[in-house]
């Protein structure tokens, strides 16, 4: 690996708390790694930690097989060849793009730092911009200044803390794909910080959750998503709820009785015996629920928010459970109207009944070489 950071443990002193406890990840040469999570949750430390800007209070730091920051050791910031982008930028307003991009490299020949600096704004689509100032750029321009300037000395690791928070959410998005490619074409391995799923999943070859310290899952994006590694990850990642269901065996098949009635031919579906009398809750994903005038279930509309293409639906059902739905946007129902909806699901995902955060689902039943064909 790359990076790997072991059992991390960064604690302050006027803290009974520590901001990161016991995270443990690895970054592949090349990869892009993003951490995500509400605000408070360690990913910023984390990420400090990492360049060097915190000390550790236990565990390891390890880059390139160089370690650079244990409970003991401690390699300063300015000597581990770490770049960073921030969230505002902190670019120089008095000094134009190329004498902003230059200024790690400001040591090197003067011929080889123009030929540098033409190199990485001509990467991040910025060629010929070199006598703009910052106050002449639009947001997404100046995000892609300060790439330029953190891969202009070469760095062996990149970090970015949030850069995309100050910029509308389509340009995010937009940018984020845009940040990949650069990222990819540079052939930079990078630890990104983000509170935005949709960031995450656009720029991000492995994704890490965490939640109050604790780094809960460390994966790929399908993989969060269809098989989240605790209950927190399964709350966080998208839009669903839980609601109360039961396992059953059923002949030979195994069925999940819930309010919108039996989920059957579910992937990987635990044994009821995984539960007590195969009480547990089942996470029910936005995407789970289809709107169907036909279907005899209906759910009441509580909340609706315009996503252009869709609608974001909350619904309760008469028996109280609240669900949600993706309808495509020409489904303008109002708030209050009732609608039919059932159940498509695929990957269920089941957790003990009010289980804690950190709670993992129960293994489920291994798929059979015909399902699987």
């Amino acid at each position: 690996m790359f990076l790997q950071v072991a059992q991390l443990r960064v604690q302050y002193p006027d803290s009974a708390k520590a901001a990161v406890d016991g995270v443990s990840l690895g970054l592949r040469a090349g990869d892009i790694g993003v951490l995500i999570g509400p605000s408070g949750c360690g990913k910023t430390t984390l990420l400090r930690a990492v360049a060097g800007l915190e000390r550790a209070t236990g565990g390891a730091i390890v880059l390139e097989g160089d370690t650079v920051s244990d409970g003991q050791h401690h390699v300063p910031a300015e000597q581990r060849r770490i770049g960073m982008v921030f969230q505002d930028y902190a670019l120089f307003p008095h000094l134009d793009v190329g004498r902003n991009v230059a200024f790690g490299i400001s040591r090197q020949p003067r011929a080889a730092r123009e030929a540098r600096v033409a190199e990485v704004l001509r990467l991040v689509g910025l060629e010929g911009l070199q006598t703009r100032y910052p106050h002449e750029l639009s947001g997404g321009q100046q995000q892609r200044v300060a790439l330029a300037r953190a891969l202009a000395p070469n760095p062996r690791l990149l970090l970015l803390d949030e850069p995309f928070s100050n910029l509308d959410v389509d340009l995010r998005e937009r940018l984020a794909h845009e940040v990949r490619g650069i990222l990819k074409a540079a052939g930079a391995t990078a630890l990104f910080v983000t509170h935005d799923q949709l960031e995450a999943f656009a720029i991000g070859d492995q994704i890490g959750v965490m939640h109050e310290g604790h780094l809960h899952q460390w994966d790929d994006a399908y993989a969060l998503y269809h098989r989240p590694a605790t209950r927190f990850v399964a709350e966080f990642i998208g839009h669903g709820v839980f609601t109360p269901a039961q396992i059953r065996q059923q002949g030979s098949d195994v069925v999940v009785q819930t309010p919108l009635g039996a989920l059957v031919d579910v992937d990987e579906c635990p044994l009821p015996s995984a539960y007590e009398a195969g009480l547990c809750d089942v996470l029910l994903r936005a995407d789970d629920i289809v709107h169907d005038d036909l279907a005899p279930v209906k759910a009441q509309i509580v909340r609706k928010a315009f996503r252009g293409s869709e609608f974001l639906y909350t619904l309760r059902l008469a028996s109280g459970e609240t669900l949600m739905t993706h309808v495509p946007s020409h489904h303008n129902h109002a708030v209050g109207e009732w609608i039919g909806i059932r159940a498509e699901v695929d990957h269920v995902v089941t957790f003990a009944r009010g289980g804690s955060a950190s709670s993992p689902p129960a293994p489920g039943r291994p798929r059979t070489s015909a399902a699987a064909a």
